[in-house]
C-alpha cells in the first residue's frame, strides 16, 4: 500500500467520523468539508421541470467524469478500461447545461467486465460489458473508491467491504451485507447514458 493510499483511507475514515454516516442515515447528502451545502428536497421529475431540478440520474442523462483531467467531459465506452479500475461519474442533462454534482448520492461508478462473466440480471443493465452502480457503500456510506485487481471486486476503503460488479453489485466481503444500487446503461451516439434511475436503495439507513 502506498503512502497516498494510506492518506486517502485515513481521510475517508475521518470524514465518516465527522458526520457522513448520520447524514446518509436520513437519506440526504452530507456536505463535504468546504463544499456546497446539501441540496434541498427535489420535486418529482416532469417534462416541465428545469434540468437542474430533476432527479438524477434519470433516463437520458449523460455520464461525465467526476474528477481528474477530464472532469465534466462526457464519458465514451472506450474510456472505461476492461477489468477495472472503476471510473467515477456524475449524471448530467443531455444538453450539457447541468451536472448533478451537488450530492454524493448522485455519484456513479462505472467498470467494464468480460461480458461472459456477467450474470443474466447484470447483463440486462450493461452495455459492452460496462456496468454502473452507486458509488456510496451500503455499510457506512463511504465512497467505494478502491479496486481489488485480483478478485475483480469494488472495494470500500473505510472498512474493506467488497462488491461483485459482475453479479448485481452483491456484497461479498466485509461488514456490508446489502448490494450496491445498480444503474441501467445505454450508449447513444457514442456517449455513455443512464437508461433509468438507480435500482435499489442508495447507501445505508440506520435502524
Amino acid at each position: 500500500m502506498t503512502c497516498d493510499e494510506m492518506d486517502r483511507r485515513a481521510a475517508l475514515k475521518a470524514f465518516v467520523g465527522l458526520g457522513l454516516a448520520s447524514g446518509l442515515a436520513d437519506c440526504t447528502s452530507a456536505p463535504e468539508p468546504g463544499g456546497a451545502p446539501a441540496p434541498t428536497e427535489q420535486p418529482p421529475a416532469a417534462d416541465t421541470t428545469p434540468p437542474e431540478e430533476h432527479e438524477h440520474p434519470a433516463d437520458g442523462d449523460v455520464l461525465v467524469f467526476a474528477f481528474g483531467d477530464k472532469e465534466g467531459q462526457v464519458i465514451a465506452p472506450s474510456d472505461v478500461p476492461l477489468g477495472g479500475p472503476q471510473i467515477f461519474a456524475y449524471p448530467a442533462d443531455a444538453g450539457g447545461g447541468h451536472v448533478a454534482s451537488d450530492s454524493r448520492l448522485d455519484q456513479v461508478i462505472l467498470v467494464r467486465m468480460d461480458p461472459s462473466s456477467l450474470t443474466e440480471e447484470t447483463t440486462a443493465r450493461a452495455v459492452d460489458g460496462i456496468v454502473a452502480y452507486s458509488a456510496v457503500c451500503t455499510h457506512e456510506g463511504c465512497d467505494v473508491s478502491d479496486w481489488n485487481e485480483d478478485g475483480l471486486r469494488l472495494v470500500c476503503p473505510c472498512h474493506d467491504s467488497e462488491f461483485d460488479p459482475s453479479d448485481n453489485g452483491q456484497a461479498t466481503e466485509g461488514p456490508a451485507t446489502r448490494r450496491l444500487a445498480a444503474l441501467p446503461l445505454k450508449i447513444v451516439d457514442g456517449r455513455m447514458m443512464a437508461g433509468g434511475g438507480f435500482q435499489g436503495r442508495i447507501g445505508f439507513r440506520r435502524r
